[in-house]
């Protein structure tokens, strides 16, 4: 009488994963994932290691988890997976206040954004 398993949210020949609380915007985490989106597993890797962007380390992360993912709970080839989708939302954004002059306060707003990569066992051709 337990309750029943949710069901996947990708097809049988993919993996994802998901961060929920990258520090950062989205829009600079978009401009990451931009630079991988449709490229080979391993070609993307390469990509975010060698990117002077800020947002790539975290980005690197999740994808070398979405790729452990693959291979070992979906028992997918690691060298012929593909990012199917690397799609940025909005998170939490935690509000502070820094003091100023005379008196006075202004609002600091500190962006969080979520990432979720999902590869795909592409055949070859």
């Amino acid at each position: 009488m337990s309750k029943q398993a949710a069901p996947r949210r990708v097809g049988d020949n993919e993996a994802l994963a998901v961060a929920t609380q990258i520090r950062g915007s989205a829009q600079k985490l978009n401009l990451v994932a931009g630079l991988i989106r449709g490229k080979k597993a391993s070609d993307a890797m390469n990509i975010l290691a060698f990117s002077t962007k800020g947002m790539a380390v975290d980005a690197r992360k999740v994808l070398a988890s979405a790729i452990a993912n693959a291979e070992n709970n979906h028992n997918l080839d690691v060298d012929a997976l593909v990012v199917a989708e690397a799609s940025v939302g909005k998170s939490i954004t935690m509000k502070r206040f820094a003091t100023r002059g005379r008196g006075k306060s202004t609002r600091i707003l500190k962006p969080f954004s979520r990432l979720r990569i999902v590869v795909r066992e592409q055949e070859e051709a």
